[in-house]
């Protein structure tokens, strides 16, 4: 059998454009799968940054008063005094300005309900020239506040809070007891023993 020259070349043509097809698909196909695969990453890290925007938590904005300490609180321990309680303390202006209406704030906690209570305690004298001090204090009733906490200074003009530094002050003195004498009144006659074997009895 004579092979054809024409039909060799017809059939290497042939295969040849076959191996482009298919090469070209392969190139196609794989070009969508990255495109597919990109976008995926791309979707995914959209989601994610917007479930964390979501649950972002919300800044924290500092509303307290800044800068240098103006006022040194001192802070005595709680002392019981007929049923009371007696807060009190010293205050010191540390700053080079006169402070007016120095008012200390104390957070109380009710016994009754755990909830708490604010109380502003004036210091005396309403004026404190620079590295002066003043004094406060309060009397509460023992039964009703079980704790208390420093929470904040305030001063003229308005009652603005400032800012200060706190120390512990006085401890609480220790507890004394009165000492209790009991008498003790012996039956028989005087000079005879209270217990003996011809007389038994019990000591009262």
């Amino acid at each position: 059998m004579i092979n054809n020259p024409f039909h060799q070349d017809e059939a290497i043509a042939q295969q040849k454009e076959t191996n482009r097809r298919l090469l070209l698909g392969i190139v196609c196909a794989v070009a969508v799968t990255a495109l597919l695969v990109a976008g995926f990453v791309y979707v995914r890290r959209a989601y994610v940054q917007r479930i964390l925007a979501e649950n972002k938590p919300p800044a924290v904005v500092e509303t307290g008063p800044k800068g240098p300490p103006v006022a040194h609180v001192v802070l005595d321990e709680p002392t019981l005094e007929k049923g009371f309680t007696v807060i009190g303390g010293m205050v010191k202006n540390v700053s080079d300005r006169d402070l007016s209406d120095v008012f200390i704030v104390i957070e109380m906690k009710r016994r009754k309900d755990g909830g708490m209570e604010e109380v502003a305690l004036p210091v005396s004298p309403p004026v404190l020239a620079p590295q002066s001090e003043g004094v406060y204090s309060l009397k509460a009733d023992a039964q009703d506040f079980a704790s208390i906490r420093l929470s904040g200074v305030k001063a003229a003009p308005q009652s603005t809070a400032i800012v200060y530094t706190s120390s512990q002050g006085k401890k609480r003195p220790p507890e004394r007891f009165e000492p209790k004498v009991v008498v003790v009144k012996r039956s028989g006659k005087p000079g005879e023993f209270i217990n003996t074997p011809d007389n038994p009895g019990r000591i009262r």
